[in-house]
């Protein structure tokens, strides 16, 4: 799947991902690679992201990288948008 990673001041992160768990303001939620389209507001909590991603240099310092292959982005609110296996993550 590909995710694109997106705030108010930048573009935080775009590339390939595993799955995706996300806090939902109804509950959290996971996306898997051909997961139905879906859109959905975001609460405040972390976002884990698995695969073997490349954070750029710039904005390393708002991911937490857990291992290898996890990482978890904080966000305060967002929605998210997934469609043909593409990821739109908007992050306040």
């Amino acid at each position: 799947m590909y995710l694109e990673i997106i705030s108010p001041e930048a573009k935080l992160f775009t590339g390939e991902v595993e799955s995706l768990t996300l806090p939902g303001t109804n509950g959290c939620f996971q996306l898997l690679e051909n997961h139905a389209p879906i859109v959905s507001t975001l609460q405040a909590g972390a976002v884990k992201i698995k695969g073997n991603i490349t954070i750029a240099e710039d904005y390393q310092n708002q991911f937490e990288s857990i291992s290898k292959e996890e990482t978890l982005f904080t966000i305060s609110s967002g929605t998210i948008e997934m469609r043909d296996n593409k990821i739109i993550l908007l992050s306040d």
